[in-house]
């Protein structure tokens, strides 16, 4: 599932790397473009850039791509950005203004086909002599959009705001998402239909019917896109970050990414190491190459069950507010009536087993999800389904942009990584897995599914990792409970990004930290307006267990889909 939490402050919902290399080049191999002194132009106007291009590429990418990325980043760099007011499609309102960069397909033919990113900024509200420039954001996916970033300071606040005083906040939508090009592999309507079943013992027909739909729908991707579906890639997509910091003016990166977007950034640090300035990676993926994808599905199962099981209880102990057991067993018993009720009386027409799983995931991703979903299942059983078809009911209105973001999500994921070709090592280790982590081990399997049929040749991920004093200290944000991340992730970046710096928010699973935590928003404040951090480590107490039946604003950033991988 892509990787991503659901915070109601602005949004709801939206859902691995090519590097089949003839050589490798070290970094420092080729020679960076001299840098003019001075301040930087103004993106957007002509002149000399006096930002550096693409410099020397990390220790697995080929010499083709490297000079590729260095002659896209040069011609972004000469272009710049024109801002302008965005479009009325993306729904960001002035001051918000919107451009595109464009970045090649394949940065092996820098001059071959092109892709138009489209970007959203708005500028930093404090004073001029204490801006900090551009601080980009991914909100993680793959799949997800992040041009609704330039919101936050307004939005949601809190420390958002306290940073677009300081920085110009600029998202983007990657490559394939939105307006980027967008990716489609069946029609969105399909995509969305409802009701549907998802039966917690899966017989052999039903996963038959599973495996025939998974195929049909790689065939579709590859119909629809052709060549260039190798290219939607993780190494790719470090790549078109590196041309929007030079089409922005700048010499270093300051990136915030969550969830997926940690990914990104951590393959942007072993990638362009000499370009990164101020990095936060929040809700960490584990960039260990052998947990890239496949694992990381089978290891989130489990993490999710960890979640489920914290909600439960949770439930439980509120047994007086909704009724629905007083042990985490019995609320799991009230969870399987419904989810029994619904598939031989979908509610509202529109809401089976599955779409009933797909919306409980939630309570994985943020505790701002728990009184609610309590309260439909409550009143569900209680003979009300609204809340139950409100919250759970695809929306038509979403589907272009839910069908979208799970092509991007699949096209990435497929790519990065060699998955099993071989239906029985699916079964085998699902089934096992299902044994311990039930809640969503299948629905998760068939999301990831097309992946066995995939039509490109993946490659193997990239080896993340740098050498001490090779980059400036970056900042890692993670809670030990966190379900679409695991804890262990975030161990691992920390392992591998030499000189990094962990704060841990104890004890808590909400995915996306920042903005939620305050001893977590204070590291990281500090961490991006002063450069400073923690030392190695840090912990944070966790934030407050929600309160029942009270309808709460998690000021957490929203972090792309719900149907999320990492």
């Amino acid at each position: 599932m892509r990787a991503a939490a659901v915070h109601a402050a602005i949004l709801s919902t939206a859902g691995a790397l090519v590097l089949t290399l003839a050589a490798a080049v070290p970094a420092g191999a080729l020679p960076a473009t001299p840098d003019t002194p001075g301040t930087p132009r103004t993106p957007g106007t002509p002149g000399t850039p006096r930002v550096p291009v693409s410099s020397p590429a990390g220790p697995a990418d080929g010499v083709a791509r490297a000079l590729g990325v260095r002659t896209a980043a040069a011609e972004a760099a000469e272009t710049g950005i024109d801002w302008r007011k965005c479009p009325a499609v993306e729904h960001l309102p002035t001051p918000v203004e919107c451009g595109t960069v464009s970045v090649p397909v394949d940065y092996a033919a820098p001059h071959g086909d092109k892709i138009d990113l489209t970007v959203s900024r708005a500028k930093a509200t404090g004073d001029a002599g204490q801006r900090l420039g551009p601080l980009l954001y991914n909100p993680g996916g793959p799949g997800g959009n992040g041009m609704s970033f330039p919101l936050y300071g307004k939005l949601v606040g809190g420390v958002w705001k306290r940073l677009n005083a300081r920085y110009d906040f600029v998202g983007f939508a990657p490559r394939g998402v939105g307006r980027s090009a967008p990716l489609s592999c069946e029609d969105p309507q399909r995509f969305l239909t409802g009701p549907s079943t998802s039966p917690r013992h899966p017989s052999a027909a039903f996963k038959r019917t599973m495996n025939e739909r998974a195929a049909a729908y790689a065939e579709g991707c590859a119909r629809t896109q052709g060549s260039r579906l190798e290219h939607y890639t993780t190494p790719n997509n470090a790549r078109d970050l590196d041309v929007l910091r030079a089409a922005l003016g700048r010499r270093k990166l300051n990136f915030l990414g969550v969830s997926y977007g940690t990914y990104i950034g951590s393959v942007y640090a072993t990638l362009f190491p000499g370009h990164v300035g101020r990095m936060v990676l929040d809700s960490i993926v584990n960039p260990a190459p052998d947990n890239v994808w496949y694992q990381a599905n089978l290891d989130q199962n489990r993490s999710f069950e960890t979640r489920w099981g914290d909600w439960k209880q949770w439930v439980a102990r509120h047994a007086t507010t909704y009724g629905l057991g007083r042990t985490p067993e019995e609320v799991q018993r009230a969870f399987d009536e419904v989810r029994d009720a619904l598939d031989r009386e979908p509610a509202g027409g529109k809401v089976g087993s599955k779409e009933l799983v797909a919306a409980y995931l939630d309570t994985g991703y943020a505790d701002s999800a728990w009184a609610r979903s309590a309260s439909a299942l409550s009143r569900f059983r209680e003979g009300d389904p609204k809340p139950l078809e409100k919250m759970a009911a695809p929306e038509p209105a979403s589907a272009k942009g839910e069908e979208n973001g799970n092509a991007v999500y699949n096209a990435v994921e497929c790519q990065d990584a060699p998955w099993p070709r071989e239906w029985e090592r699916w079964d085998r280790d699902n089934t096992a897995s299902a044994k311990v982590a039930p809640f969503n081990t299948w629905d998760n399997a068939w999301m990831n599914l097309p992946c066995a049929y995939w039509k490109t040749t993946p490659s193997k991920p990239l080896d993340v990792r740098t050498r001490p004093g090779q980059l400036p200290p970056v900042l890692l944000v993670a809670a030990t409970r966190d379900a679409a991340t695991p804890y262990e992730g975030a161990i691992e970046a920390h392992r591998r990004l030499a000189g990094s710096s962990l704060v841990t928010e104890k004890g808590a699973g909400n995915h996306g930290v920042t903005g939620g935590n305050k001893c977590a928003d204070e590291h990281v404040e500090r961490y991006l307006l002063e450069g400073r951090t923690p030392g190695a480590e840090a912990e944070c107490a966790p934030r407050p267990e929600p309160r029942p039946n009270t309808k709460q604003t998690d000021k957490t950033a929203p972090v792309s889909n719900t149907r999320a991988t990492h």
